[in-house]
């Protein structure tokens, strides 16, 4: 299942995805890993939460991003939930937002078939979303 919290920026979805993070974690039976684009928020997650960096990686596009996503999973069949936090940017589609629904539909796919679940916060307001993507809302700010 993929999941997106959508808002302009400074309206709250990182508070908003660090809290929901942490409250997992105290339920999880899986691993849970949060995607970020720095380490800024290391000591505001759970220690039990594995933080990436994906500003330490060469990324250069989505595809790339997406098969980032498939390593990390292929390192850990324990996987629960990978949180995305600032999407356009760790995905390398701030310059490319035509493709933020195929890459969206991608992380669908890859939800299926590894049973992991992905919350994304995306920069976006809700009439900018692409129509199929609307019922993934999990919260609009």
């Amino acid at each position: 299942m993929v999941q997106l919290i959508i808002g302009q920026k400074g309206k709250g979805k990182t508070k908003y995805i660090l809290d929901k993070v942490n409250s997992t974690i105290k339920v999880a039976t899986g691993s849970i890993v949060y995607l970020d684009k720095s380490s800024k928020h290391m000591l505001e997650l759970n220690n039990k939460i594995r933080l990436i960096d994906c500003s330490a990686f060469p990324l250069k596009n989505s595809d790339e991003f997406i098969g980032f996503i498939c390593g990390i999973i292929s390192q850990n069949r324990d996987i629960e939930q990978m949180y995305l936090d600032g999407f356009l940017k760790v995905a390398r589609l701030e310059d490319h937002k035509d493709q933020i629904t195929d890459c969206i539909e991608q992380l669908d796919h890859i939800s299926t078939l590894f049973k992991v679940d992905f919350i994304i916060s995306m920069s976006m307001e809700k009439s900018e979303l692409d129509p199929s993507l609307q019922d993934k809302i999990l919260l609009a700010l």
